[in-house]
């Protein structure tokens, strides 16, 4: 008779990649994600397409033209012209609504005279007067909306993707706690297999959903064919997904060790702070700083913001070849210690039921 074999155990690496398993299947399952992901997208294409529809509208006038004034009127910017045989044809036309004004001869200094149906032709009468040539003593740099608008866009997309798989993190950590699921996972895995595929899995989620944003903007600048703006945001859009994989992370560990301290949900908000400031820190920070090249530099080189500054800074051509490999070296770094701490918190606390464990007591039960 023979005895039946015991199953081998599971490695470090086989229980994370099954842990991570579990948590992309158990969120893309979700109805809630799917639609909120959709809407996401669809807000984006739809947001090119609508704001350059509108930028790029027919601004032209449609005016109609009596004699000799034909020649004249052409030479001006945005009127469509249509010449007619005498007034009373060009009258007609204003009446059916076909053409904004009638421009005909008449005696006066400047040979014409503009008629109109009830309204002044403002549109009219400033294609037709002459603009003298203006010089600026201190021109406004145009850049500065642009670095607004990709500042704001990076950031965005930073704090929605990490905040949404993080709350993720936390939420189902403190439930498997307070149902006492995590009791029967710790039998088959470790506690830091655990938390390892918990972050894996998130990332990849958070990583997909960032890279579906680019290529839904992607694909509205295709299609509205603004394509320079596409090449130039395609090198900074690449390392931005590389500093976000890594930011993702970073703040996925400080979640994630942030959940194992508490077990109610009611608790979550006091250990919620630190992982939303380093949210918060960046998008703020770029936002109300972008037009600032020394706090931009700073921000860049600072973890918690480097995904966000470092990537802005390549768009507007200030960062040199170097920095970014420095910063995300500085960001590796600073996302290995902080894993490593999370780590040692969560293990020496998971288990933990009732009041918050500190984080001090998490690091002694180790």
């Amino acid at each position: 008779m023979t005895t039946p074999t015991k199953p081998a155990a599971l490695t470090g690496w086989q229980a994370t990649l099954l842990v991570a398993e579990r948590e992309i299947l158990t969120q893309i399952r979700t109805k809630s994600f799917l639609i909120s992901n959709a809407i996401t997208l669809i807000i984006i294409l739809g947001g090119i397409i609508i704001a350059n529809a509108v930028n790029s509208g027919d601004d032209s006038v449609s005016v109609a033209t009596v004699g000799d004034t034909s020649a004249v009127v052409q030479q001006a910017e945005d009127l469509d012209v249509t010449a007619v045989s005498d007034q009373a044809a060009g009258e007609q036309l204003l009446r059916d609504e076909e053409v904004d004004a009638l421009i005909v001869p008449d005696d006066s200094t400047l040979g014409m005279r503009v008629i109109a149906l009830s309204d002044q032709p403002t549109d009219v009468i400033s294609a037709l007067s002459v603009s003298p040539d203006v010089e600026l003593l201190e021109p406004q740099d145009t850049s500065d909306s642009l670095r607004s608008v990709i500042a704001l866009a990076f950031g965005l997309v930073f704090m929605m993707a990490t905040l949404g798989s993080g709350t993720v993190i936390l939420q189902n950590t403190v439930q498997e706690k307070q149902s006492r699921v995590v009791e029967i996972l710790l039998a088959a895995v470790k506690a830091r297999s655990l938390m390892a595929g918990k972050i894996l899995g998130n990332s990849v989620i958070g990583v997909a959903s960032a890279i579906a944003m680019a290529a839904a903007a992607a694909l509205g600048l295709l299609l509205t064919g603004q394509d320079d703006i596409l090449g130039l945001i395609s090198t900074p859009m690449i390392w931005f997904v590389v500093f976000f994989l890594f930011g993702f992370v970073l703040v996925a560990s400080v979640f994630a060790a942030g959940a194992a301290l508490v077990s109610r949900q009611e608790d979550t908000g006091s250990v919620m702070t630190p992982a939303m400031m380093m949210i918060m820190i960046p998008y703020f920070g770029v936002v109300f700083f972008a037009d600032n090249s020394l706090v931009m530099t700073i921000l860049s080189y600072v973890p918690f913001s480097a995904p966000v500054a470092m990537p802005v800074r390549m768009f507007l051509g200030e960062a040199q070849w170097w920095e970014p490999l420095l910063s995300l070296g500085l960001l590796v770094a600073c996302t290995a210690g902080v894993m490593a701490i999370a780590g040692k918190i969560y293990s020496g606390s998971l288990l933990r039921m009732g009041s918050r464990v500190s984080v001090k007591e998490a690091l002694r039960n180790n």
